[in-house]
C-alpha cells in the first residue's frame, strides 16, 4: 500500500517581550497609524536572551508533549529558517540534540519567508519514501539581522518558530504543490552578508549583513507572480488560505485578483509582525488552538509562502 503524509500535530512558540508600535515610535519616525494602516502591524515579539534554535527547541518539545511521541521516534528534523545561529551547526542539529533525537537526521533550508513551505514539500516526500514521523519547524530571530535605526524594516519584522509533525497516511493529504525560484532577482531582499575578512581577498563588500529590501519589488512580486502561483493550485472548494504575513494589503489585493472572499485568508500579522519562515506555521497553530482549523476535518487549505531568494510556493493539502 502506497504511504502518505499527514499533519499530526502543530506547536509554536514566541519570545515573551511584546514590542508595540507605539515603542518603536519612541525609537524612531515612526507612529503606530503609520504602521499599522499600511500592514496591518500592531505589535510583534523580539526575544531579549535567546536564538533561533532557543525558540525551535521549545517547539519540538511541544510537539512531541502535544502528540505524545518521543524524541527517539523522529526520523527527521527539518527546520526553515534564515537567522541560523551558527553558519554551522544547523539549527536543525541543535533541535536534534537539544531534544536527544538520536535516531534522527537533520538540517536547514534557507528559502526565507518560503521556507517552511519549501521544508514542508521535502518532508511530505521523505515520509512517502519510507520515513514514519517527522518534524518540520519554522523559526527566526529576525531582530538580529535588522537595521533598528531604519524604520523601512525596522517595523516590520518580529521573532518566533512554529512546527509541525509529519506522520504516515493511508490516504493523501497533500493533493498539489507549486514551488518556484528566480535568482535573477536575488538582490530584491538580501540579508547576512558575510564580508571575507581575508588577507588574500582582493575584492569590496558588496553588500550590508543588515536585511535589506527592495519595497517595490518585493510588493510587486508578491501581487504578479505568488498571484499566478496561487491559482495554478487552488481549487473552488478551499476552506482556507495561510499566506505568509507580511502585509495586509497584500493579502487584500490577491483576494480580489483570485476572486476568492476575504474572510477565506486567516491573518495574524496585527500581533506577530513578518517572522519569514515561522509565518506561516505560526498562523497554522494559531488557528488550530482557535479552532478554526480541525485537524483531521478534511479541511481544504492552501498554504502559500514568498519571499528573498526570490522564492514562492504554494501547498494544497487536506486537514
Amino acid at each position: 500500500m502506497e504511504q502518505h503524509a499527514k499533519i499530526l500535530c502543530t506547536s509554536r512558540y514566541v519570545p515573551e517581550n511584546k514590542v508595540s508600535n507605539q515603542l518603536l515610535s519612541t525609537m524612531m519616525d515612526t507612529s503606530d497609524e503609520w504602521i499599522s494602516s499600511r500592514t496591518g502591524i500592531q505589535s510583534r515579539n523580539i526575544v531579549i536572551d535567546e536564538n533561533t534554535s532557543d525558540l525551535c527547541i521549545k517547539v519540538a518539545e511541544k510537539l512531541l508533549e502535544k502528540s505524545d511521541r518521543k524524541a527517539e521516534e523522529l526520523d527527521f528534523i527539518i527546520v526553515a529558517t534564515m537567522t541560523p545561529d551558527y553558519g554551522t551547526p544547523s539549527v536543525a542539529c541543535l533541535v536534534q540534540g537539544g531534544i536527544s533525537a538520536t535516531q534522527a537526521f537533520a538540517f536547514d533550508i534557507s528559502a526565507a519567508c518560503s521556507g517552511f513551505v519549501y521544508a514542508l514539500s521535502l518532508g511530505e516526500k521523505l515520509i512517502r519514501t519510507g520515513k514514519r514521523l517527522g518534524m518540520i519547524i519554522g523559526g527566526e530571530t529576525l531582530s538580529k539581522v535588522i537595521d533598528w535605526q531604519d524604520r523601512s524594516t525596522a517595523v516590520l519584522f518580529g521573532d518566533g518558530a512554529a512546527g509541525v509533525l509529519l506522520e504516515t497516511s493511508n490516504e493523501p493529504h497533500f493533493l498539489n504543490e507549486k514551488l518556484q525560484a528566480d535568482g535573477q532577482r536575488a538582490k530584491s531582499l538580501t540579508s547576512g552578508y558575510l564580508e571575507n575578512k581575508s588577507p588574500f581577498y582582493k575584492g569590496a563588500s558588496e553588500s550590508s549583513g543588515y536585511l535589506q529590501m527592495a519595497g517595490r519589488d518585493i510588493y510587486d512580486f508578491s501581487l504578479n507572480d505568488v498571484t499566478n502561483n496561487i491559482q495554478e493550485i487552488i481549487e473552488e472548494d478551499v476552506d482556507y488560505l495561510l499566506l505568509h504575513q507580511a502585509n495586509k494589503r497584500i493579502i487584500e489585493k490577491i483576494s480580489k485578483k483570485i476572486n476568492v472572499p476575504r474572510e477565506k485568508f486567516l491573518t495574524n500579522m496585527e500581533h506577530n509582525g513578518n517572522t519569514s519562515a515561522a509565518s506561516i506555521p505560526l498562523l497554522l497553530d494559531e488557528s488550530v488552538e482557535q479552532g478554526v482549523l480541525q485537524l483531521g476535518s478534511k479541511q481544504k487549505i492552501v498554504l502559500t509562502g514568498y519571499g528573498g531568494g526570490l522564492t514562492w510556493g504554494s501547498i494544497l493539502l487536506t486537514l
